[in-house]
């Protein structure tokens, strides 16, 4: 069953996103600070999805996103947020977060977004052949790895699922709409924007100078495209 952790301190929000996401046949612990989350999740790391307010009473979501995202690549991870400034969303994405929902919001659009990123972090069937080798970089589909030189890139499963697209389309120019298709779904309810984010921490992480990047390339107006 997978499981989910959901923080959130205003106490009916968090029993009625609690309550919905176990009668959707969801495993669910609840917790009503950062601190009683981390404390959780000290204990037990074994969660597929965080489900995660921005604004809690001592440490906030955004820290909270940081430091469970530091500890885990695996976990998918949704911010809640009754903030709806484009800086608040792009700083949650920054951040590690795999999606950014605004308050107030529909329990069927929560519950379509946690079973989306649940198929997205799910671990794919192996295949066949599956080291893609390209350049300095190896795309491992079995291990779900990505390295650089034979340097393991610390990647969250969204950021592989991007870097598996390119790979599987080596030196095509992907819109941002084809990038969101491919990685979110076609029934993605939120922003391209979150596109943009994601290149942003992948260059980051692959690119000697991220400013002048050399793989990850932008087509202006368009999306990016894959450089091996």
């Amino acid at each position: 069953m997978r499981r989910v952790l959901v923080v959130e301190d205003e106490s009916p929000i968090r029993e009625m996103i609690v309550l919905n996401l176990r009668m959707a046949d969801y495993e669910v612990t609840g917790a009503s600070s950062a601190e009683e989350a981390l404390e959780i999740w000290r204990q037990d790391k074994a969660f597929d999805i965080a489900v995660l307010d921005v604004m809690l009473p001592g440490l906030n979501g955004f820290s909270l996103c940081e430091q469970l995202r530091r500890d885990s690549g695996a976990i998918g991870i949704i911010i809640l947020s009754a903030r709806t400034q484009e800086a608040d969303k792009i700083s949650g994405l920054s951040l590690g977060a795999d999606d950014y929902m605004t308050k107030p919001f529909s329990v069927s659009e929560l519950l379509a977004r946690t079973e989306a990123l649940c198929r997205r972090i799910g671990r794919a069937a192996p295949k066949e052949d599956g080291r893609l080798v390209q350049g300095a970089f190896t795309l491992d589909e079995k291990s779900r790895t990505l390295s650089k030189n034979g340097a393991i890139i610390d990647l969250t499963q969204v950021e592989f699922q991007i870097m598996e697209l390119f790979f599987q389309n080596p030196g095509v120019a992907l819109s941002r709409d084809k990038i969101l298709e491919g990685v979110w779904g076609e029934n993605y309810f939120g922003d391209v924007k979150i596109v943009d984010v994601n290149i942003r921490r992948l260059r980051m992480k692959i690119e000697e100078e991220p400013s002048t990047p050399q793989h990850l390339l932008t087509v202006w107006g368009y999306g990016y495209r894959w450089n091996g």
